[in-house]
């Protein structure tokens, strides 16, 4: 019982997940790729550090301070400067289908480095999950923006990124606590694109900021950066990695009903068979592990 519960509450943070993909779509016209991953960081840092220190959680030992630091600026600041540019590609809901291949490309990842052998059922589902997000984009080229390709190929660069980040990650969240790495990494991440804000004029940009525009930012940085993110470690504490990764499917979906409301991008039916495929090939290379 205790599993699904945590897969429950994987499920809720990937759609918060889906909801900041349409928030960005939705800002990414007023402030820069730099700006934007400021206000979800600094607001989700800010969240994030009372809530650890509230808790008492184990923080990384010293000795692991440095790469838990430049793993959170590779990821917090990285990859989600990455992540915003490809938002301002292309639309919500084709971003977050390339987004949704994480789990797999985590899984090719964990092989190349020796962490998980990617087995010949794995390896079908790998396949069949990209062929079908390469198939959904395909097909619907004809209702994309302008350039949408350029959008889906940077997510997929900064996808292999997080995929990185994932494998890396682990064993230093064993020496300390899931909660506690993740505020060192995240305001890690935070004060160094703070950093860059301030070399770059970004922060000028959020003087220009209408009152509708603040509330999606903080949405952004609560719901999108603290909270999912909160319950994506409780999920982990709970669920299985792969099951849990697993949940990542739900994230197009929820991106794709929210932009539809706030920018009024269509929901394709080649975008839900892309879903599907997504959905069949995280399953097939999944199963396998849950009978192990």
């Amino acid at each position: 019982m205790g599993e699904w519960v945590g897969v429950a509450i994987a499920l809720l943070s990937s759609a918060l997940g889906g909801t900041a993909a349409a928030i960005t779509r939705y800002l990414v016209g007023n402030a820069d790729p730099v700006t934007l991953a400021i206000l979800r960081w600094g607001i989700g840092f800010g969240c994030l550090l009372p809530t650890a220190l509230l808790l008492k959680v184990k923080w990384p030992p010293r000795h692991d301070w440095f790469a838990v630091a430049l793993l959170g600026i590779c990821f917090f600041g990285l990859f989600f400067v990455l992540y915003n540019i490809a938002i301002s590609f292309t639309t919500a809901a084709r971003a977050s289908l390339a987004l949704a291949t994480l789990p797999l490309h985590t899984m090719m990842v964990g092989a190349l480095l020796g962490v998980e052998p990617l087995t010949m059922r794995k390896t079908l589902g790998v396949c069949i999950a990209i062929l079908g997000v390469f198939a959904a984009l395909a097909s619907g080229l004809s209702s994309a923006p302008a350039g949408a390709w350029r959008g889906e190929l940077i997510m997929t660069g900064a996808v292999m990124c997080m995929a990185f980040y994932n494998v890396l990650s682990r064993p230093f969240m064993q020496r300390s606590s899931a909660l506690g790495f993740l505020t060192v990494g995240m305001g890690s991440g935070a004060a160094a694109l703070v950093l860059v804000g301030a070399l770059t004029g970004s922060f000028a940009v959020l003087g220009h900021l209408t009152p509708p525009q603040w509330i999606a930012g903080i949405c952004l940085g609560v719901g999108g950066g603290a909270l999912a993110f909160i319950l994506w470690m409780m999920a982990l504490q709970r669920a299985t990695p792969t099951r849990v990764a697993s949940t990542m499917t739900i994230n197009p979906l929820a991106a794709g009903v929210l932009a539809a409301l706030l920018v009024g991008e269509p929901i394709t039916a080649s975008l839900v068979v892309g879903l599907v495929a997504v959905f069949a090939g995280i399953w097939i290379a999944t199963t396998e592990m849950a009978k192990a």
